[in-house]
């Protein structure tokens, strides 16, 4: 099976399942959603929306829902960045990480960061495509206020899900139009996102051939 044939049948799936099982389906999805990001909210939530027109969902039941199926989700990957501990990222970067360019140093500027503007990120990358599920890894690795964690992930799928039901509500019967604008927007933050990865590895390359050449001078 192709990769976009995969896409469809797990779209198709989503849809099916929130249309017959309602709220908790909506549910499981969200939760499944930030587990595999390929289940795209992008799709779920547009679809609840434009149901709310028939009195299937409400607007603040579709936001209540997909806020607490994100949040479980989220909890999977916090208490797996909780489990993993920073002790082994440390040991991993000491032995591997200059194959990578990177180093304990790093992860110690990593952490400073996190732990300055955690809330912050936790808040707006619930609104960033696969960021919104991966960004709960660091918060538990940081040992992140588990009551504070939820808070700020709580906010921002609740934006996000309202959001998208509301425009979904707009839209009725072309709530397809969502995902396809969502789409765009998501490939944008692909592209920037390898954009940045590339930027930040061809600077350290570079930084570290002219530390050759300075060594060899």
């Amino acid at each position: 099976m192709h990769l976009s044939e995969l896409l469809n049948t797990i779209n198709t799936w989503a849809q099916s399942i929130i249309s017959s099982l309602g709220y908790p389906g909506l549910g499981l999805v969200m939760f499944l959603e930030n587990i595999f990001p390929p289940i795209p909210s992008e799709i779920v939530l547009p679809l609840a929306g434009s149901l709310t027109l028939t009195g299937r969902f409400t607007l603040v039941g579709v936001t209540l829902v997909g806020a607490i199926g994100s949040v479980a989700g989220a909890l999977f990957f916090y208490g797996l960045g909780y489990w993993f501990d920073e002790s082994r990222i440390r040991w991993l970067l000491e032995r591997y990480g200059k194959w990578l360019m990177l180093d304990t140093e790093d992860l110690d500027r990593a952490m400073a960061w996190f732990g300055r503007f955690g809330e912050y990120v936790i808040f707006f990358g619930r609104m960033v495509p696969i960021v919104r599920s991966l960004i709960s890894v660091p918060a538990g690795l940081a040992r992140m206020n588990l009551g504070r964690f939820c808070f700020y992930t709580s906010i921002g799928t609740a934006l996000w899900s309202f959001l998208l039901a509301l425009a979904g509500r707009i839209l009725g019967q072309n709530w397809t139009a969502v995902s396809e604008f969502v789409g765009k927007y998501e490939d944008a933050v692909l592209v920037l996102g390898v954009l940045v990865v590339v930027a930040f590895f061809a600077h350290r390359l570079w930084l570290h051939l002219k530390q050759r050449k300075a060594q060899a001078g």
